[in-house]
């Protein structure tokens, strides 16, 4: 079986960004990890193919920003002459499954699926290898024995919010002083369980936890409901911090505090480092969020697709670590997961900006030009 040589192309600017990524550079062998169906494709590079991408819902925006785009053009670079049949569930299951239903009748020779329910998505799964089309899980973690993981560390994800928001509390006198509001993310999606593993037990050994919610789809509107309702029950004056589980809540956690008229909005967390988001971090509204280097994310998962369709091993990959995990049946998959990065208003030039995740043009609008940090880089706007 030959190897495809993969070198890595993506342009990390800085030492500190290198090293964030935590860098592990050994040899991965993707795609000669069979799944529990065995599935390894023969579709050839040369010729072309299809691959399948489905990610699980719009309202996160970076699945249509950067995951999506990012994919595409690293199938593009790979595999000129392949076709990427992108579909977007809308946090709907039953459409998910509609979707992979028509991809299969297509000829499909491989699938990326984001799922939106990982117990759902398992027959999707298993529906796949019968018709011997590998299934790489991307950035959620899919039953049903998906042939390789891509994502990153999800625990780590939790800890880091989780510990900035406990450095935040302390380093403003407050953690003693009142109580904090935990707003975690969708019930059904799979990422959601590793991210409580890894904030639940960082904020219970450190603050007073008053409320704490599920949220459905990760609606922003459910969130900014859920922070109306802690901030009347528990009262203004009595919360210290808020744990939000994404950037998208966020917006709507900080709307509610807003309509409360309070001089402060308390520090609030977030993740996927949203526009909006770094835009209400360098405003001093959110605290902070997550960087997470979805470039290398979709990179990765495009390449890790061809080899599974092709049959061909991947013989490096020096981005993220190489591990295997275990799905809610039971099968152990092998998995590449990238390193999580706190992103605050003291980092942003070495993340979002030296990465062209976002520029300062994106972030410097009008409403955001008076910000210490857009006049700090005025001279990048004229």
């Amino acid at each position: 079986m030959r190897a495809i040589s993969v070198t890595r192309t993506i342009p990390w600017r800085t030492a500190a960004a290198a090293a964030a990524l935590a860098l592990t550079a050994t040899a991965c062998d993707a795609a000669t990890t069979d799944g529990p169906e065995g599935t390894q494709g023969d579709a050839s590079i040369e010729e072309g193919f299809t691959v399948g991408l489905l990610l699980p819902e719009s309202q996160t925006t970076r699945y249509e920003a950067h995951d999506r785009p990012n994919f595409e053009e690293a199938v593009a670079e790979v595999c000129p002459n392949c076709e990427v049949n992108y579909q977007n569930a809308n946090e709907d299951t039953d459409q998910q499954q509609s979707q992979v239903d028509a991809m299969l009748t297509e000829g499909v020779d491989v699938i990326a699926l984001g799922a939106v329910d990982a117990e759902g998505a398992g027959s999707m799964v298993n529906q796949a290898h019968e018709q011997g089309v590998p299934v790489v899980a991307y950035d959620r973690l899919a039953e049903g024995g998906a042939d390789h993981y891509v994502s990153f560390q999800n625990e780590r994800v939790g800890e880091v919010q989780a510990e900035s928001l406990v450095e935040a509390l302390e380093d403003e006198g407050t953690i003693d002083e009142g109580e904090v509001v935990v707003i975690h993310g969708s019930p059904t999606d799979p990422n959601v369980d590793a991210l409580k593993a890894g904030a639940d037990p960082v904020l219970e050994e450190n603050v007073e936890i008053g409320a704490s919610y599920d949220t459905p789809e990760w609606s922003p509107d459910e969130a900014q409901s859920q922070m109306e309702q802690s901030i009347t029950q528990i009262g203004a004056e009595d919360i210290v911090g808020v744990y939000s589980g994404n950037d998208g809540m966020a917006g709507g956690i900080i709307a509610a505090w807003q309509g409360t008229g309070v001089d402060e909005i308390p520090p609030v967390t977030g993740q996927d480092a949203e526009l909006s988001a770094v835009q209400r971090i360098v405003a001093g509204e959110q605290y902070m969020s997550v960087y997470k280097a979805i470039a290398d994310q979709a990179r990765v998962a495009a390449e890790v697709s061809i080899a599974l369709a092709t049959g061909e091993d991947i013989d490096e990959y020096d981005v993220a670590e190489s591990t295997t995990v275990t799905d809610a049946e039971g099968n152990e998959v092998e998995s590449t997961l990238l390193e999580p990065i706190a992103l605050t208003e003291d980092n942003i030039e070495e993340t979002v900006l030296a990465d062209d995740f976002h520029s300062v043009e994106d972030i410097c609008t009008d409403a955001y030009s008076d910000t210490d940090f857009c006049e700090e880089h005025a001279d990048e706007l004229e």
